[in-house]
Formats: C-alpha cells, sequence, structure tokens
C-alpha cells in the first residue's frame, strides 16, 4: 500500500473514530437524560447503542495503529474531525431520536469513505471494518426511526 493510499485511509478511518466517539457521548448522554412515556425503551436502546460504539471506538483506533499512525484521541481533535455535532441542549425524547437517527446516517456516510478509500487502496482489513460499521448504523437508524412511527 502505498503512503498515500494509507494516509488517505487512515483520514476516512480518523473522521469515522471522532464522528464515532461523538456519538457514543451524545448516546450516552440522551440514556442518561431521557423522559417520558417511552422511557424505558429508549434507556435500553440507547444503552445498547453505546455499548456498542464504545468497542466499534476501540476497533477503529487500533486499525489506525495497525496502520502506523497514531489515533486522534482528544476531544478538540475529534470536534475537529467529527460529522457529528456535539449535544447542548436537553430535546425531548422523539427529537433525541430523530437526532440520533440523523447522526446514524452521518456515521454510515463516513463508513462509506472509508470502503471507498481503502478499496482503491487495497486495505481489505480497513474495507471490511468499513462494511460492518455501515451494516450497524444502517441497523441502529432504522431501529430509531421504527419509534417514530
Amino acid at each position: 500500500m502505498s503512503s498515500d493510499s494509507s494516509n488517505s485511509t487512515v483520514e476516512a478511518l480518523s473522521a469515522l473514530l471522532a464522528s464515532s466517539y461523538t456519538l457514543y457521548l451524545k448516546t450516552q448522554n440522551y440514556h442518561w437524560n431521557v423522559t417520558g412515556p417511552m422511557f424505558t425503551a429508549l434507556h435500553i436502546l440507547f444503552e445498547t447503542q453505546y455499548s456498542e460504539l464504545a468497542i466499534a471506538i476501540d476497533e477503529i483506533a487500533e486499525r489506525i495503529r495497525a496502520l502506523g499512525e497514531f489515533a486522534p484521541g482528544s476531544l478538540a481533535a475529534f470536534a475537529k474531525l467529527s460529522s457529528v455535532e456535539e449535544e447542548s441542549g436537553r430535546p425531548a425524547a422523539k427529537e433525541m431520536i430523530q437526532i440520533l437517527a440523523a447522526d446514524q446516517e452521518l456515521i454510515a456516510t463516513a463508513a462509506r469513505n472509508v470502503i471507498k478509500t481503502a478499496e482503491s487502496a487495497g486495505d481489505e482489513a480497513s474495507v471490511d471494518l468499513g462494511v460492518r460499521r455501515l451494516e450497524v448504523h444502517q441497523k441502529n437508524a432504522w431501529m430509531l426511526t421504527s419509534h417514530l412511527e
């Protein structure tokens, strides 16, 4: 794999890592602060999703390290790289669902970028990681939007 190809994949993985970490924090925030008639279902769903993200974050960072680079690891670095915005308020339960579903789609886009850059670099391991993340985020978006019907 060429240095340029590897760098492009690392950049895509770093954006995926930052977005995933930001979504992890937001989802945990919503888990702690959700209220209303859907409390139990959402409290459990949000915990399931942020717990899965915790494992994914480690896997993404370790893939960056396996490619010989250092993973970003500060809130400031994540803020610069993330396509997911940090939550600063306390939205109502229905709005939490809408926000998280949209964020899942943003991360699906970041996963697609990993797939595209890793394919052009011939990096099958990163392609596989991107495909697995894409599948999870598409499923999570579906599970969230199902609560809005």
